[in-house]
């Protein structure tokens, strides 16, 4: 993995690269073989147009928040496609990521994977993959340039054995977001250690103020704010390798002090009443109506906050340093999730077609609906000149300070391991812990599952 580390540090670095011109005229113009009809003889001697046969393209998504641009910005994509390819439709499955991730295993099992799904990259797609669900995309990608509209080195994320199976739609760090009113309401500052913000935390509650938000119906939402903890109490990227490796065990000393500092981040009253019965979006939305004062997540989420009602309150800041360890400039890296295409598609050549329109399509929407912040592609434009906010300047900055990072857990372990771990770190949520017994129950977990 290391050498992938190194390739995804040099994607973080190159993300403000400039260029889109695979998306202009030859790339969004529409032309595809499934809507041109073809000629043929006539009984009369003549030419008819033989008309082209019509094709339903399931498309499941995780985009069905109408507050977000991407949602906005799939729909335009999908419109225009059927537009000029009236014989092609569409058909929307827009789910939360936790849900899209439940139907897929059980689509899966039955062999009924959606002509295109959505997979999260590395050890969470590899099953899909062996399992031969997946169309190898290596010809699609060959298509209209589309391969050099991505960032280097981030397809890797999606390769096994040389073919490549998904297209990412990101290429994300991880960030506190922060409403600045609330926090001058409650004076005060932005914490420059963990220490600091658990203290925040409590003088924002001392205020009446909602100290943070999040969604942790879904799982994975906990699970990516414990691991920057872990990051940081581990001095650095690769625990989980380790433990992989054998050097280390989830026992070691710099896990269950993870688990410390985040339940002291819980127990002082951080998060929302019930915060495991609020989903993603509706986490997200305590933030974005001005609801809560900080916010944990990756930097995808800029769109969104950019174009909600507490856009021109926020800033971000870095994830602190834990008890006086790790380093600030080491974030949370996030390979976004994938489009992949079912290898059993009745309409594998069509699906292609489509998907390599939209994915051409992407940075230039994604781009003017405030969306493009965090992109796996490059981007051309102006952001500032384009009126993207000072929050979205200020994480685009960071995203030249990146020095490396690691990843989810849940893209870096087994499923097995990775589901003990989610339910693990959101019972905390619900009850506090012995440090020492999560750290067993993950140790269990992850013995049981690996081959």
């Amino acid at each position: 993995m290391k050498k992938k580390h190194i390739a995804f540090q040099a994607v973080l670095a190159s993300s403000l690269a400039i260029s889109l011109s695979a998306c202009g005229a030859g790339a969004g113009d529409g032309k595809t073989g499934s809507s041109t009809p073809a000629a043929t003889p006539a009984s009369g001697g003549g030419v008819q147009e033989k008309k082209a046969e019509n094709i339903t393209i399931t498309f499941q998504n995780i985009y069905p928040d109408p507050t977000d641009p991407k949602n906005g910005m799939l729909k335009k994509i999908v419109n225009d496609y059927q537009s000029k390819n009236p014989n092609i439709k569409i058909e929307l499955d827009s789910l939360n990521t936790d849900q899209q991730k439940l139907k897929l295993k059980t689509q899966a099992a039955s062999k009924e994977v959606p002509d295109i799904t959505i997979v999260n990259p590395s050890a969470q797609m590899k099953p899909f993959v062996d399992a031969g669900l997946f169309a190898p995309l290596n010809d699609m990608v060959a298509q209209n340039g589309l391969k050099d509209t991505f960032q280097s080195g981030i397809l890797d994320w999606y390769t096994f054995n040389n073919n490549l199976y998904a297209l990412p739609d990101g290429n994300n760090i991880a960030v506190v977001y922060y409403n600045k009113e609330l926090f001058k309401q409650a004076g005060v500052e932005v914490p420059k250690t963990f220490e600091e913000m658990v203290d925040t935390v409590k003088k924002l509650k001392d205020k009446g103020i909602q100290p943070m938000a999040i969604g942790e119906k879904d799982s994975w939402t906990g699970s990516f704010l414990f691991m920057n903890v872990l990051l940081r109490t581990n001095s650095g990227p690769g625990f989980l390798k380790d433990v992989v490796d054998g050097k280390k065990t989830f026992q070691d000393p710099v896990f269950t002090d993870a688990v410390t500092s985040f339940q002291n981040l819980i127990q002082a009253g951080a998060f929302q009443e019930g915060a495991t019965s609020f989903d993603y979006n509706a986490g997200e939305n305590l933030f974005k109506t001005g609801k809560a004062a900080m916010y944990f997540m990756g930097s995808w989420a800029t769109g969104g906050i950019e174009t909600s009602s507490v856009n021109g309150k926020v800033g971000v800041f870095k994830f602190p340093t834990v008890n006086g360890k790790g380093n600030p400039d080491e974030f949370m890296l996030a390979p976004g999730s994938g489009f992949a295409i079912s290898a059993n598609s009745k309409h594998l050549k069509e699906t292609k077609e489509f998907l390599n329109y939209f994915m051409l399509n992407f940075p230039k929407e994604a781009f003017a609906v405030k969306g493009a912040v965090g992109l796996a592609q490059k981007v051309d434009g102006d952001f500032k000149a384009a009126g993207y906010s000072e929050m979205a300047m200020e994480v685009l900055g960071l995203f030249k300070q990146v020095k490396g990072g690691d990843l989810a857990f849940d893209n870096t372990m087994n499923p097995g391991t990775a589901q003990g771990h989610l339910s693990s770190i959101q019972n905390l949520f619900v009850q506090k812990k012995v440090p020492a017994d999560v750290a067993k129950e993950h140790q269990t977990a992850y013995e049981s599952n690996k081959k």
